[in-house]
């Protein structure tokens, strides 16, 4: 009995095991929640490392340089023949000869057309005709007159016997000076049968074909349009127009420069006119540019760019025109301070071939960022890539 007694009192008692379980439990809870800190201290930390490192920003860059800029205004243009001449026939009859072949450069003076010149040529021989024949009688009724002069003094016949004669001679006088008139008149409708060309250019497409009749001062046979020089006409606004007339003024050569489409070399020429009103339908001022055309790359009707170069600004400072950005407060660039951006407000000017004026806020060899600016701020670290 002795020795049970003793046995059962070293087992814990049975209220106890609930005590130890909870025990145990509390321990297991401080080790868990006391891991979890360290590992979120652990996680904070990385973080803020992290934070405290950010990585930088690829950029592409460029510099600020000074050069000359030219200021320029540019439009649609189109080009016009310097002058134009529709050929006529000035008299009908049978087309009797064409000495071009259409699409031919011709020069002032050139024999076109020949037109049948036999009906002319006998009208001309019948005036001539005629008016030697009144001439004959002319001469007579003067020997006649002259005579009865002689006479009247004598005594011999009267006096109105003379005044007739006088007045007959007179008459055939004033006969022979129409005949003469309508001899000159045969000539002209005769030279009319040969058509030379009124202009130096090229001509184009012909409305008849030789062996056909024509009619006096009917339709157009061949028109003549002169290429060399060529104008280029175009339309500016009309706020553009004083300072236009500002560099115009005393005489002084615009230069103007025409690109024709599909084309990589422009035209050099310079400003030729200024129209004398402002068309009211459109607030535009019609200009024309005039062209030496010497490789013919000017066409009539065809529509070119335009560049009218008014004056150059010197040592003026330029960026590419992508590195300027827009924002609420306006214009501004990044700026490359050692490794970092630094934002930068600016006052952008006139722009010429993707550079842009800064007028103000940048200085020369500054470097500043054209690509890049999407994941940049004030102050950011920054990588400059080739």
């Amino acid at each position: 009995m002795k020795q049970n007694t003793e046995g059962r009192s070293q087992r814990p008692p049975a209220g106890s095991r609930p005590a130890l379980c909870r025990s145990i439990f509390s321990i297991v809870t401080r080790c868990c929640v006391w891991i979890a800190c360290v590992l979120l201290v652990t996680a904070c930390s990385d973080t803020k490392s992290k934070q405290e490192k950010p990585k930088a920003v690829p950029v592409l860059v460029a510099s600020a340089v000074q050069k000359d800029v030219p200021v320029q205004v540019t439009a649609i243009g189109n080009v016009e023949a310097y002058s134009t001449a529709a050929v006529n026939a000035r008299v009908g009859g049978q087309l009797q000869r064409i000495h071009f072949k259409e699409g031919q450069d011709v020069k002032k003076g050139d024999i076109l057309f020949t037109i049948d010149p036999r009906p002319f040529e006998a009208a001309l021989r019948q005036a001539e005709a005629t008016t030697a024949r009144d001439t004959a009688q002319m001469e007579n009724a003067r020997l006649q007159a002259r005579r009865y002069e002689e006479l009247v003094k004598k005594g011999y016949v009267a006096q109105a016997d003379y005044d007739q004669m006088r007045t007959n001679a007179d008459a055939l006088e004033a006969v022979v000076r129409a005949d003469k008139a309508a001899v000159e008149n045969a000539q002209l409708q005769l030279s009319y049968c040969y058509i030379y060309a009124p202009i130096t250019g090229r001509t184009g497409n012909l409305t008849v074909n030789q062996g056909n009749l024509i009619k006096a001062d009917d339709k157009a046979i061949v028109t003549i349009n002169q290429i060399q020089p060529i104008y280029a006409a175009f339309s500016m606004p009309e706020q553009n127009l004083p300072e236009i007339r500002k560099y115009a003024a005393g005489g002084k050569r615009i230069k103007v420069s025409a690109l024709p489409q599909n084309e990589g070399l422009q035209v050099q020429g310079e400003l030729a006119f200024i129209d004398n009103a402002v068309d009211t339908a459109t607030g535009t001022i019609r200009l024309k540019a005039i062209f030496e055309n010497r490789d013919r790359r000017l066409w009539p009707g065809q529509f070119v760019n335009v560049v009218v170069t008014l004056t150059t600004r010197h040592d003026s400072i330029v960026i590419p025109s992508h590195a300027v950005q827009t924002g609420q407060a306006g214009q501004y660039v990044f700026v490359v301070k050692g490794d970092a951006a630094e934002l930068r407000p600016v006052i952008a000017g006139i722009t010429h071939e993707d550079m842009t004026v800064i007028e103000k806020g940048i200085e020369p060899d500054e470097v500043v960022v054209t690509d890049g600016h999407m994941r940049l701020m004030p102050g950011a670290k920054v990588e400059i890539k080739k």
